[in-house]
Formats: structure tokens, C-alpha cells, sequence
């Protein structure tokens, strides 16, 4: 059986290509021409050359294919053009679809994301929350509340889709990086005078991966799984990734109303200078809520289990070091930390 795999460029679409690949399977990735594979290059792939806005290439890479993970997704928080982020997340999961529906595919798991669940509740919120539009800070959460919305009405009418729903995934090999990354990044290079008051489900890249697998072996066409680990306010985090660096983490606790501002300013000044903005405004609004959810669904009735995250955290950690992300100054502190 053939599975294709959309997303296996980046940061968790290839960790569950290793992990089929590692199981056997004979594996097809669906990538773009300006694309790299420098997280897949070692594994033995089948490639198909295509763009999800681009029926044509879908109905190739289908075929022969009886499963389908659709990992894929334009993860940013801000786009020169907000459309964009329509057209891949939106657009192309329903061409994908359309294209699976045409192929008589007999399985497809979409990858959508916490963040289309959680939202403010009296309760932790889970697969059953029934989260609105309006809801939805941003482009990018408000294209995947939209592309979720695609999936399972495909599997209404019905196309088999299982919706598998990652919290935050860290770990190694999140090369792009992912704003999480770069929460990481900053705190490591020492770019973080602050932090804001916000929390959000950590889980490390690797568990979350193997959580997809296991949404394809024993997920319900139709239902939602979390595949998620701990709660963690961003302090929480920082001071994790303090114990395990020997960094001082950040102290001064910034005001949402003052990291707004700022980063207004910051999107104002990087506009001006054709650049991305290093504080999206996106990102503060995120923060002005926490995204803790319960994610006891997918240990109950898949047998998921996420390890630690401060495991995880150490993993990106040793992988950004080890790959040259960190400025020297700052990892040679991180080494005589770890000799000490």
C-alpha cells in the first residue's frame, strides 16, 4: 500500500514520514518545486513535483495511493499577503479532497490543530468544543478552523477522513523554524528581554508524529484527537529551557496592552524596510489567551502518550546548537553549563 504524505518538507510532516517509512510503508511525498528535503534526504521516498493549489498535480500524486496524511499547511503568523494563507490551507485542502473523493481513497488523515478548539471555556476544551469563527484570532487559526470545517463535512458526505489535532510541537529538525522555533531561537540567542502572560499544550514533535499513526490505525472516520502533552504557561517554558541551557531566563513580565504596541511599531518600522516583523502582531493578540486543552481523549481510546516535554525542549535545544542556529557566544555558555 502506498501512502502519500503532503507537508513532509517541514517540521512534523517529516517526522511522520520517518516514522512510516520506518514501519515499511512505501511512502510518496507530494512536494513543491522550490521545495527542499534536507529533513527527508535520507529516507527512500517516491517524489511527486506538485502544489496543492494545483488540481492536476493531486490527481498524480494520488495515484495508486489508498492512504493519505495531509500535514501540509501554511503555519505563519504573518504573510505580505494575507490571501495566501487562504489559498493553501483553505483552498488546497478541499482540492485535495476533491482529489482523494476521484482516486477512491481509503483513508485520510488531516492534520488540523489545536488551535480551532482552543478558545475561552468555563472548561478545558477538547475534540467536543464546538469553537465559532469569530473565534479565531488570525489569519492562519481562521484558515484552519475553515479547512477543518472542509474535512469533516468531506467525511459527512462520505470521504473516510480522521482529524488528527497536534497541540504545539517542539523538538529537533525544526529547521524553517516554526513560531514556536522562534520562541526557542529568541530565549537561546538571548532576544527575549520579556515575556507576556499566555500558556499554551506543548508535545514533543516525535510522540506527535507517532500520534498521527495511531489516529490512522484506531481513529474514527469523522471524530477529532487532540495529540497533545502538557500544559505550560510561556514562563513555564522559559524557565525550562533556563534549567536546561544554564541561560538566565527572562524576569520582566510584559503587559499585553505594551507588547501590542510594540509590535505595531515593529510591523510599521519592518514594513518599511521590506522584512518580516520579528514580533507578528498576530502572535500578541494569540497570546492574550491561553490554549490549555485536555487532551485525555487520544490516551483513552488511542493509546497515545506524549513523554516530557522538558525532554523534548532539550532535544531542539541540542539540535539548534548542534546546526547553527545559536550565536557562539551564547553556546559556549550553554557548554560550559552542561560541563559544569
Amino acid at each position: 500500500m502506498t501512502t502519500l504524505v503532503t507537508g513532509a518538507a517541514g517540521f512534523l510532516g517529516s517526522r511522520v514520514a520517518r516514522q512510516l517509512v520506518a514501519r515499511g510503508e512505501d511512502v510518496r511525498v507530494l512536494m513543491r518545486a522550490s521545495s527542499t528535503n534536507r529533513a527527508i534526504a535520507d529516507l527512500s521516498l517516491e517524489y511527486v513535483t506538485g502544489d496543492l493549489r494545483d488540481p492536476a498535480s493531486l490527481d498524480r500524486a494520488m495515484k495508486g495511493v489508498k492512504r493519505v496524511f495531509h500535514v501540509a499547511a501554511d503555519y505563519r503568523l504573518w504573510a505580505k499577503r494575507s490571501q495566501d494563507i487562504y489559498d493553501s490551507n483553505v483552498g488546497g485542502t478541499k482540492n485535495l479532497l476533491e482529489a482523494a473523493k476521484r482516486a477512491g481513497i481509503e483513508q485520510l488523515i488531516y492534520t488540523s490543530t489545536v488551535a480551532t478548539i482552543a478558545v475561552d471555556r468555563p472548561q478545558l476544551p477538547n475534540e467536543f468544543t464546538d469553537a465559532k469563527l469569530e473565534e479565531m484570532v488570525g489569519h492562519y487559526k481562521r484558515s484552519k478552523w475553515m479547512a477543518e470545517r472542509e474535512a469533516l463535512a468531506a467525511a459527512k458526505s462520505g470521504l473516510p477522513v480522521i482529524v488528527a489535532m497536534p497541540t504545539t510541537p517542539v523538538g529537533p529538525w525544526d529547521w524553517k523554524p516554526t513560531p514556536t522555533g522562534k520562541i526557542i531561537l529568541d530565549f537561546l540567542n538571548g532576544k527575549m528581554p520579556g515575556y507576556v502572560e499566555t500558556g499554551l499544550n506543548f508535545v514533543g514533535v516525535e510522540e506527535c508524529a507517532a500520534g498521527h499513526l495511531l489516529v490512522s490505525e484506531k481513529g474514527k472516520v469523522g471524530e477529532r484527537y487532540l495529540l497533545g502533552g502538557e500544559n505550560l504557561t510561556l514562563k513555564q517554558m522559559l524557565d525550562a529551557l533556563a534549567k536546561i541551557t544554564g541561560l538566565r531566563a527572562p524576569r520582566l513580565k510584559i503587559p499585553h496592552s505594551l507588547a501590542l504596541g510594540v509590535a505595531y511599531a515593529n510591523t510599521v518600522f519592518s514594513r518599511l524596510l521590506g522584512r518580516e516583523p520579528g514580533i507578528p502582531i498576530e502572535g500578541v493578540k494569540i497570546a492574550r489567551h491561553n490554549m490549555f486543552v485536555d487532551c485525555t481523549r487520544a490516551q483513552r481510546e488511542l493509546g497515545f502518550k506524549a513523554g516530557p516535554v522538558a525532554a523534548a525542549l532539550e532535544r531542539a535545544v541540542h539540535w539548534y546548537g548542534a546546526n547553527g542556529y545559536v550565536a557562539k557566544g551564547r553556546a559556549k555558555r550553554m557548554a560550559r553549563a552542561a560541563a559544569a
